[in-house]
């Protein structure tokens, strides 16, 4: 039996049928992300002055991921229109670009999530200077700027160690290795940094004072340590629900487009039309997710 209107445009709507599905998919996705990004929103303005963090994810890699989705949606108009003109095999090409770019924004996405959670932010009641530890020239944003609260490695802590369980235990100094990219600054002080640290000279001085040595740092003089995770932080918790949503959708994108590629391909000779269509349909909740991602890269990363 025929489905009906797979290829054929239905008079009431002006589309097949599959289109008209997937419009109506994308307006609950509109309406779940729409709901995730008030929250953020309301979240981020409820906080007290100067508690909701800036500079703690890495610009540069959130930028390239960005990059690699906008590829990836130019690949995939590009391999819809391939089939349009009856190019196969080129479609084919295109889409396993695709699914290159998909690999790779996960796979980032996935070192990113690693380097989190072995990431804390420690709080002090004791600033640290540059003269009492060498080390943090090059670290901090200014050097003659003592350091309230430093990010880094914890050795021998895991993701999920509080002040209390290193009291508990016994442990009276812990060594941290700073972390040369974060310290609450914003993405305009980043580049101003990284502009300076690229100045002649600079990056022997960097070298010379941070070669990666851990700072010993007295438990005592330790307010609070909090783990990049989201049971630690408001912020956390949203940046793993919405990024983390929004891989499972890249994830689920290139599945389709994977089944559609290789499985589905004998479509093509049956019903060559449906088979384009199933590409158009799903291509336009790639196209979804991608500018998804254009909406969470500024507000989370750069804001």
């Amino acid at each position: 039996m025929k489905i009906p209107y797979t290829t054929e445009i239905r008079e009431d709507t002006g589309l097949y049928n599959g289109k008209v599905g997937m419009w109506l998919f994308l307006a609950s996705e509109v309406m779940l992300f729409g709901a995730l990004f008030s929250s953020y929103v309301f979240l981020r303005i409820g906080a007290w002055e100067g508690e909701w963090p800036h500079g703690l994810l890495n610009i540069p890699i959130g930028a390239f991921n960005t990059l690699v989705l906008i590829t990836s949606s130019l690949t995939v108009a590009l391999s819809w229109t391939a089939l349009k003109t009856g190019d196969f095999q080129r479609y084919r090409r295109l889409q396993f670009i695709t699914l290159t770019c998909a690999a790779l924004f996960l796979g980032v996405k996935s070192w990113e999530y690693a380097d989190k959670f072995s990431h804390y932010e420690i709080w002090l009641n004791q600033p640290l200077t540059s003269q009492e530890y060498p080390q943090l020239a090059g670290h901090s944003a200014d050097a003659d700027t003592p350091i309230t609260s430093i990010i880094g490695h914890i050795e021998g802590a895991g993701p999920f160690a509080t002040l209390a369980s290193l009291r508990e235990a016994g442990t009276s100094t812990v060594n941290v290795h700073p972390d040369a990219f974060h310290y609450r600054l914003s993405a305009r002080q980043q580049a101003q940094r990284r502009k300076a640290e690229r100045s002649p000279g600079a990056e022997a001085a960097h070298a010379a004072s941070s070669d990666h040595a851990s700072l010993p740092i007295d438990v005592s003089r330790i307010t609070r340590i909090s783990a990049f995770v989201p049971k630690h932080g408001t912020f956390f918790a949203t940046y793993f629900t919405l990024t983390g949503l929004h891989a499972l959708h890249v994830l689920g994108g290139a599945v389709a487009f994977a089944f559609i590629l290789w499985p589905g391909a004998r479509m093509w000779r049956d019903d060559p039309e449906r088979y384009t269509n199933s590409v158009e349909v799903t291509g336009l909740f790639w196209h979804f997710v991608d500018l998804v991602w254009i909406f969470l890269f500024p507000i989370i990363y750069l804001l």
